[in-house]
């Protein structure tokens, strides 16, 4: 465990978690995507999948940016996160229930990143780190961008077929 002394200490600490848990993120995506069946619902998926590659590369910038090594930390919320996805996936459900069920999987993956980018970014700010801070902005943008794509599908479609096939 890493001594947390200042909180540049625990800005690299809190980075070295989200770089773990966007690495999680990448593994996870191509099975959620072939899970979903709502067209738009895997297509929202595998776009994901490429922003989060844009999202760690991110990361590797702002760890190269601090002279820091962007691993050596398990994020282990995310795991457990990740592991009740895969315990949904494995549930036998009407698709429109479980396109329902992934929808809800994938934001709680998204508010999660969504804290953590928050956090970083002010940290980073506070510390006089603007090019940093603006880096980890653009991902909280994007997280959260992603983040009311899966409100709209769910509450337009996904949740109303949903609905409908226990009618």
């Amino acid at each position: 465990m890493a001594k947390l002394n200042n909180l540049q200490d625990l800005l690299v600490e809190q980075l070295q978690d989200l770089y773990d848990a966007e690495n999680q993120i990448l593994k996870t995506l191509p099975k959620m995507a072939k899970q979903a069946t709502a067209p738009e619902l895997r297509q929202g998926f595998e776009d994901h999948l490429t922003q989060t590659q844009t999202h760690v590369q991110r990361l590797e910038q702002v760890f190269n940016q601090l002279g820091e090594k962007p691993g050596g930390h398990a994020c282990k919320a995310m795991q457990g996160i990740v592991k009740e996805g895969a315990e949904l996936m494995s549930e036998r459900a009407d698709a429109s229930v479980m396109d329902a069920g992934l929808i809800a999987a994938a934001q709680r993956v998204e508010h999660y990143e969504m804290a953590g980018y928050g956090c970083v970014r002010t940290w980073a700010s506070l510390l006089g780190m603007r090019d940093v801070a603006q880096t980890l902005q653009q991902t909280l943008d994007e997280e959260g961008a992603t983040d009311q794509k899966l409100s709209m599908l769910a509450e337009r479609i996904i949740n109303v077929q949903a609905a409908d096939a226990a009618a």
